[in-house]
């Protein structure tokens, strides 16, 4: 049964999700500081293990970690003029510092491009210095209006990626390697959130980008969500801070600059693709606790002989599963199931006198609530039997996911079914239109091209919108 403190997708869906962010103790609005949230240890916990994830499969691409500063010079901002334009109405500047104006106002980093394109600039001499491939782990500001935990937010956490390049070609190489090998990766195989991976528009692309690639998932309600992007800034930064080498010929040239970054974000992802109306719902690999115990028990005999058992029990799991024993006594099993419920554990058990006499547990699984999930298995074995579950459930909400996007995408061919098919999900379309076109869509039907799909279908077919034939199918959807 739906929880009372939840309100049901089918009701709300904008409430939906507010109430999974408070129900499951994620985050809370920071009311005194306009546009940003308090991260709250479980959403913090889940976080992590994206950064490990993501940090892992980053190192094994060539890449390590640096730090940049928070602040930059409001010069540096205006120095690439698309990128000026298409961060003007977000950037937070600092005026003033030690009881002084400043001679130069600081803007809050809101990306890092500029300012590691200045000490690129410095770092870089000669061919022999390229590749340089760096990651930073930071918080940046950008000044919204509306405050949506995790989705959007004046303050948010992510990693970016700044690498520079010989040559186009290995910019391009490097920024496809990000898309797929760690992006697309991630979010498929720790996620279990399938993406479509695709190019942006002109219309859609980083300011200052020669070309922006980036994956698209879609949420419940059909709406798109950019799960990250992956930019060829081509030479467009290296000439505006002036990011020269030498090359094998002894010629001065520009350097091809690439830059990449995913956010918090993705645990707003994470919550509208999997949770549902009792609570959150956690893919395993990202659960922060993914095996809970609930002892039971009502008196101090009973209490000994049951954490015996769990003690027993657990003592295979340090190192293979990360769990946590409830064993509060002000709490009634009741109250804790339905906590860890709403918190998204993957697998519960339920441990009681009986239960020990018989050598059995119950194990409830997050992914099936009520009474379909549940079942009462051995102890011997109990570990392996969790594991597989694990990895079972896994692989099981990529597919249910996999299954509901495609239910919720459909072909369309003239732009009337386009405005009906972008109410319920991915509208598919051949286009030939330019950016002037795509604007008046926008306005008319609140959808954008998500993206021009990498995998084509190698047909020719009519643009929706100009009639014009064209081999160019997009993905047309509402977004977050």
């Amino acid at each position: 049964m739906p929880k009372d403190v939840i309100t049901q997708r089918s009701v709300d869906y904008n409430q939906w999700y507010l109430d999974i962010v408070r129900e499951a103790d994620l985050a809370e609005v920071a009311e005194v500081v306009r546009g940003c949230i308090v991260v709250k240890a479980h959403g913090w916990a889940i976080w992590e293990l994206m950064q490990r994830a993501l940090d892992d499969r980053i190192k094994a691409t060539g890449h390590s970690n640096v730090q940049f500063p928070l602040l930059i010079p409001k010069s540096f901002i205006m120095k690439e003029a698309e990128h000026v334009e298409g961060f003007a109405p977000e950037v937070a500047e600092v005026t003033r510092a030690g009881g002084e104006e400043l001679a130069e106002p600081y803007i809050i980093r809101p990306t890092s491009e500029t300012i590691i394109g200045y000490f690129y600039s410095k770092w870089i001499r000669s061919y022999r210095d390229l590749p340089l491939l760096y990651n930073q782990w930071a918080n940046v500001m950008r000044w919204e209006m509306r405050t949506r935990p995790f989705l959007r937010t004046a303050e948010f956490w992510w990693q970016e990626g700044h690498t520079a390049h010989a040559t186009e070609a290995e910019a391009e190489e490097e920024t496809l390697r990000i898309l797929h090998e760690v992006y697309a990766d991630f979010v498929e195989q720790e996620m279990a959130v399938p993406v479509i991976r695709g190019l942006k528009t002109e219309k859609e692309k980083f300011p200052g980008a020669l070309r922006s690639y980036c994956i698209e998932a879609m949420m419940q309600d059909g709406r798109a969500l950019q799960a990250g992007t992956s930019h060829n800034l081509g030479q467009n930064f290296a000439r505006a801070f002036d990011i020269t080498f030498t090359d094998q010929n002894n010629t001065i040239q520009y350097a091809w600059t690439t830059s990449w970054g995913v956010s918090t974000r993705l645990i707003g992802a994470l919550i509208m693709t999997h949770s549902d109306d009792e609570g959150l719902v956690l893919p395993p690999r990202l659960a922060p606790i993914q095996v809970v115990v609930v002892p039971i028990y009502k008196n101090d005999e009973e209490r000994s002989a049951v954490m015996a058992a769990v003690n027993r029990m657990t003592a295979a799991w340090k190192g293979r599963l990360r769990f946590k024993v409830d064993d509060r006594d002000n709490y009634s099993p009741g109250y804790k199931f339905n906590e860890w419920e709403l918190k998204g554990v993957p697998v519960r058990i339920e441990i009681g006198p009986k239960d020990v006499a018989k050598e059995t547990v119950a194990l409830a699984r997050r992914d099936m609530p009520g009474k379909a999930g549940k079942s009462f298995v051995p102890q011997a074995g109990l570990t392996e039997r969790i594991e597989a579950l694990l990895a079972e459930m896994q692989t099981g909400l990529f597919q249910r996911a996999l299954a509901f996007r495609e239910a919720h995408t459909a072909d369309v061919s003239t732009y009337d079914e386009l405005k009906e098919q972008v109410e319920r999900g991915f509208a598919r379309a051949f286009w030939a239109g330019d950016t002037a076109d795509e604007k008046r869509i926008q306005e008319e039907t609140r959808a954008t091209i998500r993206c021009i799909p990498l995998e084509q279908p190698g047909t020719v077919g009519r643009c929706i919108y100009t009639g014009r034939e064209t081999d160019r199918q997009v993905i047309f959807a509402r977004a977050y």
